[in-house]
């Protein structure tokens, strides 16, 4: 690992340091909305994904030790992006979500364990979500979202997509399943009085969809961006993590 991609890790937790505070208001699912069912459910449903996650970082890194700072970059631009939030409707808020850069290089599960790693701290740090939330937090923003974005960059490099624009359409993707997901989450938890669970998640999904299009679209540029940055200093890893081929 070089010292670019230390740089680019420094700069983005300096970035968390000077922009985090302006968006202290702003949360996910907040800790104590959902009913305790769903919580219990939406946390049962991701540990497989988290299990899964945590032996292929294992592995990856045994292989390669120098894949460390890489993981740590991904991290701390899935931390930073979720961090920058715009309030929406009551009990979330729309926001980047960064999982795109993660399941590009590391793959999905592993996305998975950062993501749980960052909704964490963002409980216990920024008061960000929530405890009694991270499971629902988690599987859309860590595990729909990273399996959306990796499916999605994978089609795009078999069908011959510039990879530029396979990294674009996976990290908008990926950031528009996360709140398709959330919307679920809270139209099942909160089904509304005439039209049940159906008439919630339209009106969840309308509403987010002011914010969250454009968010999306300059997250999956911001992502190309970073993407590019990695792959000029630090293509060896890339092509060991079989993202990038050969003849690059």
């Amino acid at each position: 690992m070089n010292r670019y991609t230390t740089l680019i890790l420094t700069g983005l937790f300096a970035l968390i340091l000077f922009s985090v505070p302006e968006y202290a208001y702003a949360m996910h699912i907040m800790e104590g909305f959902l009913p305790a069912k769903w919580s219990i459910f939406w946390s049962v449903l991701t540990i497989p994904f988290l299990v899964r996650g945590l032996r292929t970082i294992k592995k990856k890194v045994e292989d390669n030790p120098s894949l460390k700072l890489l993981l740590g970059v991904a991290g701390a631009f899935a931390f930073i992006l979720s961090a920058l939030k715009m309030p929406s409707v009551t009990g979330s808020s729309s926001h980047p979500t960064g999982v795109g850069l993660g399941a590009i290089l590391f793959g999905p599960t592993a996305m998975t364990v950062i993501g749980v790693i960052v909704l964490l701290f963002q409980a216990i740090l920024l008061a960000h979500g929530g405890i009694t939330t991270l499971g629902a937090n988690t599987f859309s923003m860590a595990v729909a979202g990273p399996f959306v974005a990796y499916w999605i960059f994978k089609l795009g490099k078999k069908i011959g997509l510039p990879t530029w624009l396979s990294v674009f359409l996976a990290a908008f993707a990926g950031d528009l399943i996360t709140y398709v997901v959330t919307s679920v989450q809270l139209a099942a938890a909160f089904p509304a009085a005439q039209g049940g669970v159906a008439t919630s998640v339209v009106k969840f999904l309308s509403v987010f969809a002011v914010t969250q299009l454009p968010l999306a679209v300059s997250e999956g540029i911001l992502t190309v961006i970073v993407f590019n940055f990695l792959k000029s200093y630090n293509q060896q890893e890339l092509k060991e993590l079989s993202v990038i081929g050969e003849e690059v």
